[in-house]
C-alpha cells in the first residue's frame, strides 16, 4: 500500500456512481480487511472496517469518506444513441467528446456527442450546450442499443489516472476515493501500535446525491465522534484570488463552521502542531456539503469535524490532487487517533 500512485488508480478504476457502489465498496472491503479486525458492506452498501483498540472502555471513532462520484444514466434511446440524466452534481459545459464507460457487464464504452466547429454558426459557438442536447453514441444500431443498454443502465467517465509533475496525480472519483486511500494509510500506520480508540474507516454510499451512507452508517455505528474526510476546491488563476485560500500542497484543510464541533476541530490542530504538520484553513459559514452534515445529527448529536483534500477541477474526469497532502493527511489521523481522548472530547 505504500505505492500511492498505484492504490488511487486501482481504487479510482472502479465505477461507482451514486446509488451503484457495490463494486467500488467490495474493492474497499478488500482493502480494508487486512488492516482491520473486521471489515464488510453493511444493509446499505457502505463499506465498513474496524480497527478495535487496545484500552478498556475506548472511543468510537468514525473517519468518513465518500466512495460514490458523480455519473450519469440512461433515460431512452434514439437512433441508436443513448438519451442520458446525470447523477450529482455535473457541469454539463464540459461533457462534449467525453469518453465514458456504460455499466453493463462487460462495460460499453461511450463518447459524448459534440458538434463540430465546422457545423456551428458563430451565434451558436458561443452558446453552452445544455445536456438535454447531448447523447451518448455507444456504436451500436438503434436495436442492438434498446436490447444491449436497458433504460436504467448508469454509466461514469472512462477510468484513468497519471502524475502531474513529480506530486500531483490526476484522474476521475479523487472525490472522494483519495480521501478513502487516506484513511487506509492511516489504518497502515497504525498497525501494532497501542491504540486507544476503536477506529472506524467508513466509505460511505450516495454522498453525491442524499448522504444516505453517512445517515445510516452513522446511526449504525453510534461512535463517540465524527471525522469526515472529503475534497475541497484547491486555487487556480481562472478561479480569481477569492475563489478559495487553500493550495495544493500546503498540506489538509481544517473546517470552520457550524457544521464542525469546535473540540474536536482544535485537537485535530493541536495533533497537527505536535507533529508539524502543514495544515490549512477552510471556511464552511452554512452547509458543508460533505457527509459531517448529517453525521453530526445522528441520534443525539455527535461531536464532529472535516478534514479536506485541497483539489483541482473538482467534479470532472481530471480532478487533481497533491500526494504530499494526501500523506500529510493521513499522518494528521494518526496523531488525532493515538492521542487518548477523554470526554473532553466526546461530550
Amino acid at each position: 500500500m505504500s505505492n500511492l500512485p498505484t492504490l488511487l488508480t486501482s481504487l479510482s478504476s472502479v465505477p461507482g456512481p451514486s446509488g451503484f457502489e457495490h463494486d467500488v465498496a467490495r474493492r474497499a472491503v478488500e482493502l480494508m480487511r487486512p488492516l482491520t479486525d473486521e471489515a464488510c458492506v453493511d444493509g446499505f452498501g457502505n463499506a465498513c472496517g474496524i480497527l478495535r483498540g487496545t484500552q478498556p472502555g475506548a472511543l468510537r471513532i468514525v473517519i468518513a469518506a465518500h466512495l460514490d462520484e458523480i455519473g450519469f444514466i440512461a433515460t431512452g434511446v434514439e437512433q441508436g444513441f443513448l438519451r442520458f440524466s446525470t447523477i450529482g452534481s455535473v457541469d454539463p459545459r464540459m461533457l462534449p467528446g467525453r469518453e465514458v464507460t456504460v455499466m453493463t457487464d462487460p462495460p460499453v464504452p461511450g463518447v459524448i456527442t459534440c458538434l463540430p466547429p465546422h457545423v456551428l454558426s458563430e451565434e451558436e459557438m458561443d452558446l453552452a450546450f445544455s445536456r438535454e442536447d447531448l447523447f451518448i453514441d455507444v456504436g451500436f444500431s438503434h436495436e442492438e442499443t434498446c436490447a444491449r443498454i436497458p433504460v436504467g443502465t448508469p454509466a461514469v467517465y472512462r477510468a484513468g489516472c497519471f502524475p502531474l509533475g513529480e506530486d500531483l496525480f490526476c484522474g476521475k472519483a479523487m472525490d472522494d476515493r483519495a480521501c478513502f486511500c487516506a484513511g487506509l494509510l492511516a489504518l497502515e500506520m497504525l498497525q501494532n501500535a497501542a491504540l486507544p480508540h476503536d477506529v472506524v474507516l467508513l466509505g460511505t454510499t450516495r454522498e453525491e446525491t442524499n448522504f444516505g451512507g453517512a445517515k445510516t452508517g452513522t446511526f449504525a455505528l453510534d461512535p463517540d465522534v465524527c471525522l469526515a474526510l472529503d475534497v475541497t476546491h484547491a486555487e487556480t488563476p481562472d478561479g480569481g484570488p477569492k475563489n478559495t485560500d487553500c493550495v495544493l500542497g500546503g498540506g489538509p484543510a481544517v473546517g470552520y463552521g457550524p457544521n464542525m464541533t469546535p473540540r474536536i476541530r482544535d485537537a485535530l490542530i493541536a495533533a497537527a502542531n505536535a507533529e508539524n504538520i502543514d495544515i490549512q484553513r477552510e471556511v464552511m459559514p452554512g452547509k458543508s456539503y460533505t457527509d459531517a452534515w448529517e453525521m453530526q445529527v445522528s441520534r443525539e448529536g455527535i461531536p464532529t469535524a472535516i478534514l479536506s483534500l485541497p483539489t483541482r477541477y473538482m467534479h470532472t474526469p481530471m480532478e487533481t490532487i497533491s500526494l504530499s497532502d494526501l500523506r500529510a493527511m493521513a499522518d494528521l489521523l494518526v496523531a488525532f487517533l493515538k492521542q487518548p481522548h477523554g470526554e473532553e472530547v466526546a461530550e
